[in-house]
């Protein structure tokens, strides 16, 4: 009998699960003309040791994706990450963005904003506007979705510190539309575990963030199903320095901490589960990044049935989105980075992700000019449409070499967990993740890979076009998008007359309402939602909470 129990063999299960799904009215052949199976794997009958590692695609382990027809059913999203200047620019970036055939939309903030200031707070000071857009209120929101139904889009936000006010903000905005918030969907990016361990965009200690983290993700279990409210991010933990084995350990090892706040909180594992995702980097060396993706859907499905209980296929699987490899961009010869982001973008198709961005030529001087938003977003239809990855789900799948990769990935990120749970005071992941983050154990770890790879960098070991080898370019200087120091005045502006315009006995009632609900222990999400409502600017509330909570100062580790 076959290991799933039911007497069929792998190759007649997956044939039943792709005979009932729904497949695009495309045309799966070659260039040639050639036709293609929409899977491929060893005939029944034939003996692989191993091969339930592998498996097909739409079955446990999930190693080779969660869908049994692959691409063929449904291609994965194209989801830009866009944001800069005020909320009027952007929104016109996002129409242009969709005009142009993309997706979903995702949201990329200032950096006041990602750290709960406002536009006008003094240490906003020549940053607002500059690597995202501001948004100081709801009203902001209002205006950076202006013409773009919010209950027919999905929309990723890449904030984490700031999320849970930020979030509410959306959710007004979205009323305002007259959008049934149940039916939004989309994803909220909340992971603080890596900011403490990579980013260091926080606002308070941990414990204030995962309270904030449990409350929304209980208010989105029963409020907005669809809702993700949780994105745990590997891409700023690779960005920082880690390997593809160190990223893939931390990031999953954070997921696991996610998991069991939820199971503390009293939440259905089936149901809170599917509203977790992952955000990951795809780098420069295609064929381990491709192992990776694999190795972390297989890790998760076991980790989440054989420890967390999961049993349910959607409970168990890792869905995921993303974005090619900022830090692998250089300044010297730009347009080299089209060739980069595309061999990325390619790796993480072959790797299954679910929704993807793809890096502009020179996002490593500035923002994206549109011109460069134009060739990334192009960048993903040429794959999707032209090169046939579409046509086969998983095609690599069976190749020595990448079955090789993605089981040592898989082995070490295991060797990783077991030294993360040994630092716990009581044998849970989130207590070691939280004293690997006060001990500094994480950015070490990090550092370490980081000097060893710059290392090889200078030594000539390791080879990047334009910098330590084939350095001679004829390319004329790349024209770079800026953002004017105007647009901080007209924010700064326009926040003075909003404060003036609202009810300001209002905003009070709301804070304080939010503040006694941080001490009473109730869910935090209907006051911070009050609080958008009435127009209490993100400074106001995360500044508010500031004071009630603390602030948080890393040790220093040397």
């Amino acid at each position: 009998m076959d290991a799933q129990g039911d007497g069929a063999t792998g190759r007649q299960r997956w044939q039943r699960r792709y005979g009932a799904a729904r497949i695009r009215d495309a045309d799966f052949t070659t260039l040639s003309g050639l036709e293609v199976d929409p899977v491929y794997g060893p005939p029944d009958g034939a003996v692989v040791p191993g091969f339930e590692r592998i498996g097909w695609p739409g079955e446990y382990p999930f190693t080779r994706g969660l869908y049994p027809a692959g691409y063929r059913g449904r291609t994965w999203t194209i989801r830009q990450f866009s944001g800069f200047g005020n909320a009027t620019a952007t929104n016109e970036r996002y129409k242009m963005l969709l005009r142009g055939g993309g997706g979903g939309l995702s949201v990329a903030f200032d950096m006041p904003t990602l750290m709960g200031r406002d536009s006008d707070d003094p240490r906003s000071l020549g940053e607002v506007g500059h690597c995202g857009v501001a948004i100081d209120s709801a009203a902001d929101m209002d205006v950076l979705f202006d013409g773009i139904p919010l209950a027919g889009i999905t929309t990723s936000m890449t904030i984490s510190g700031p999320a849970v006010p930020v979030f509410c903000m959306y959710l007004a905005a979205a009323e305002r539309q007259g959008a049934d918030l149940g039916k939004l969907d989309g994803t909220l990016q909340t992971d603080i575990f890596k900011e403490y361990i990579a980013q260091k965009e926080w606002l308070f200690p941990p414990q204030p963030h995962l309270r904030l983290i449990g409350d929304l993700m209980e208010y989105c279990a029963a409020n907005i199903p669809a809702y993700k409210p949780l994105s745990v991010s590997g891409y700023h933990i690779r960005e920082a320095g880690a390997t593809a084995a160190q990223e893939l350990a931390f990031t999953l090892a954070d997921g696991f901490g996610y998991v069991e706040l939820g199971l503390s909180r009293g939440l259905d594992i089936e149901v809170f589960a599917p509203g977790l995702s992952f955000f990951f980097d795809a780098h420069i060396d295609f064929f381990e990044e491709i192992a990776k993706f694999r190795a972390a859907r297989r890790i998760w499905a076991r980790w989440m049935r054989d420890v967390y209980g999961a049993r349910t296929e959607r409970a168990q699987w890792l869905r995921f989105h993303t974005q090619t490899a900022g830090v692998s961009l250089t300044a010297q010869q730009p347009d080299n980075n089209v060739v980069r982001t595309a061999i990325e973008a390619l790796a993480a198709v072959l790797g299954g992700t679910n929704s993807l961005h793809t890096n502009a030529l020179d996002e490593v001087l500035a923002l994206p000019s549109e011109k460069a938003a134009e060739i990334a977003l192009r960048t993903q239809q040429v794959i999707m449409e032209e090169t046939g990855v579409t046509s086969v789900a998983d095609p690599l799948g069976g190749s020595w070499y990448l079955e090789s990769l993605t089981d040592r990935l898989e082995a070490e990120a295991e060797r990783v967990f077991a030294r993360i749970r040994q630092m716990s005071p009581d044998g849970t992941m989130t207590g070691g993740i939280l004293r690997g983050i006060e001990h500094g154990w994480f950015m070490a770890e990090i550092a370490e890979a980081a000097f060893a790879y710059q290392q090889k960098l200078e030594k000539g070991d390791k080879r990047v076009v334009g910098v330590n080898c084939y350095p001679d370019t004829a390319g004329q200087p790349v024209e770079i998008l800026r953002v004017s120091h105007e647009v901080e005045r007209a924010q700064a502006s326009e926040l003075a007359r909003r404060r003036q315009a609202r009810d300001a006995g209002a905003v009070d009632a709301a804070l304080a309402a939010m503040l006694a609900a941080a001490r009473s222990g109730e869910n935090m999400i209907p006051p911070i939602l009050d609080a958008a409502r009435a127009e209490a600017t993100l400074g106001e509330i995360c500044g508010a909470l500031r004071e009630e909570w603390g602030s948080y100062t890393e040790a220093p580790a040397f």
